[in-house]
């Protein structure tokens, strides 16, 4: 049982590296980053809901990977941009109903601006984003788009 206790927490990694490329050290700080890219593809999954879809042309295909790569490219973007807002502990309250402080997600950042209304301008009132909670205006705020000004796409 003291053997056993002993090697509590061990565990092996195979690796391609040559060892002249990496020590176990590194090996260790390698394997450990994977999780990052993991949660990347669980995004995938989930709240950009990709789903099976069949398509018949190759050129279909590369079309929509890359329509898919960009949105993930973007969800990545607000969240990376919102905790860089924040500063140093990358926390922040008002995300989930108990307040407490956590690091935004893509996920609950888009969840909180989906919400989000928009009230057409008229030729003297300019077009506002109606905010209807706290954490939507912190948020916008974070990703630096200022509520009374929403840009809009000259036609």
């Amino acid at each position: 049982l003291a053997r056993e206790a002993a090697a509590d927490g061990w565990y092996a990694l195979l690796s391609t590296l040559d060892p002249t490329e990496a020590d176990a050290a590194e090996v260790l700080v390698r394997y450990k980053g994977q999780p990052m890219v993991e949660r990347r593809y669980s995004d995938f999954k989930g709240p950009l809901a990709v789903a099976p879809v069949f398509l018949q042309h190759n050129r279909r295909i590369s079309a929509l990977i890359t329509v898919i790569c960009l949105a993930l490219l973007v969800f990545c973007l607000i969240e990376r941009q919102v905790r860089q807002a924040l500063g140093g502990n990358q926390t922040m309250r008002g995300l989930y109903p108990d307040n407490r402080a956590v690091r935004p997600t893509g996920r609950m950042i888009l969840y909180h601006l989906a919400g989000l209304r928009i009230r057409a301008g008229t030729t003297s009132d300019p077009p506002t984003i109606l905010i209807t909670r706290g954490v939507q205006a912190h948020l916008l705020e974070l990703l630096g788009i200022d509520e009374t000004r929403p840009r809009w796409l000259e036609t």
